[in-house]
């Protein structure tokens, strides 16, 4: 038996119901065998029989397909009924009756919610029996009907746990793709920025200058795209976004990201207004992540020929961080998709970035329970981070 056939058997014999619904049509019909087939195009293969005439057919049996009325069941979808072979004018002359040595019959096609017929509902007997009306077979049909929802039900259990395993198979991938740009990106990159310091420890002439900054620019800017497809790795795939909390000085922190980025902006103003009481409890890494998310979107996007502003403060129990700059106002459109994924934009396609900036952005500031809002005029584009503070 080939390895659906199988399956077929197996979830026939699944459905505790069939038992009794094959005594019930037996009891009531004077049917004395019934029997749920499996039925295709080249075979007929019986899933659950009730025999009380030695038929000698038993679950996993078969049955030569072309030799069986089943198969014509199957292909018309439509149930056939025979009261008395002798005195049927369609299938008196029949070679099934003269094979299997029946006088009445009745099969009806079991199908699945899908509309696919699975196969049949069938019972045979030695003897005449009153079968064609219709509260026989709306019975025949009601039951053929119950075993098909059995059996989609089935198919779903089966689909979901394919699918289950299928999760843990991207779980495994998942694991190892942040594997590999945690190791196999960061370890050069660091290993690239640990010798341009080296480098500039040394004598070096203007031009040679010129170059170990711009490298370094380059570097902090790849470091920064593997450490957000890293994070959108773990959001997406499931890894979500653990924090260590603890009192930072965020005055420090945005000053050191405004130097960096600086550093590989030169000439690019940024003019800063801080009014923090004191620390602010948070993953001081994180927020970090967050500023220069902020701040590199302004440095990519904004006029480089107007100034980038930077405003932090404490009021009560929350923080408020706020970037701004000049330039074309963010279309409408746009707006609404800012926080998603790799979205960057089709009126400004050339800058750089894969457009994960933002949406990590707005992951921290979510895990901290605060908000990024953006505001976009002719006049500037601002994004404000307010977050509450813990106790």
């Amino acid at each position: 038996m080939s390895e659906d056939l199988a399956a077929d058997l197996d979830a026939i014999g699944s459905i505790l119901v069939i038992p009794t619904i094959l005594d019930i049509v037996c009891r009531t019909t004077g049917m004395r065998f019934a029997a749920v087939a499996r039925v295709t195009e080249r075979r007929w293969v019986a899933c659950a029989v009730r025999d009380a005439i030695d038929f000698g057919l038993a679950p996993g049996g078969e049955l030569p397909v072309e030799s069986t009325l089943c198969h014509e069941v199957r292909a018309a979808a439509a149930p056939i009924v025979i009261d008395d072979v002798a005195a049927d004018p369609v299938y008196g002359c029949h070679h099934t009756p003269a094979i299997y040595r029946f006088r009445s019959y009745i099969s009806v096609p079991i199908r699945r919610i899908d509309g696919s017929v699975f196969g049949t509902l069938c019972a045979i007997d030695p003897d005449p029996r009153r079968l064609n009306t219709p509260e026989t077979i709306d019975m025949f049909e009601m039951f053929a009907n119950v075993i098909g929802h059995h059996l989609s039900a089935v198919d779903q259990v089966k689909a979901q746990e394919a699918s289950l395993l299928d999760e843990r198979r991207v779980a495994a991938l998942r694991e190892e793709f942040i594997a590999v740009l945690g190791h196999d990106l960061r370890n050069p990159l660091a290993a690239i920025a640990g010798g341009m310091r080296l480098l500039r420890k040394t004598p070096l002439n203007s031009q040679a200058l010129e170059l170990t900054e711009l490298i370094q620019g380059s570097v902090g800017r790849m470091s920064g795209l593997v450490d957000n497809l890293v994070d959108f790795a773990r959001f997406r795939l499931g890894g979500g976004l653990r924090l260590e909390k603890g009192p930072v000085q965020m005055e420090n922190i945005l000053q050191q990201i405004i130097r960096e980025l600086q550093a590989g902006r030169p000439g690019r103003v940024v003019e800063t207004a801080f009014r923090l009481d004191a620390p602010i409890v948070c993953d001081g890494r994180r927020m970090a992540q967050l500023a220069s998310n902020l701040l590199g979107n302004a440095f990519s996007h904004g006029a480089p020929d107007q100034p980038i502003r930077v405003a932090a403060r404490t009021e009560g129990r929350c923080f408020e961080l706020s970037v701004a700059n000049g330039g074309e106002p963010i279309p409408p459109d746009i707006l609404g998709n800012l926080f998603q994924p790799f979205s960057r934009g089709t009126h400004r396609p050339n800058r750089e970035g894969l457009g994960l900036g933002l949406y990590i952005a707005h992951q921290i500031a979510e895990a901290h329970g605060g908000r990024i809002e953006v505001v976009s005029t002719p006049a500037e584009t601002r994004f404000t981070l307010v977050m509450p503070i813990p106790e």
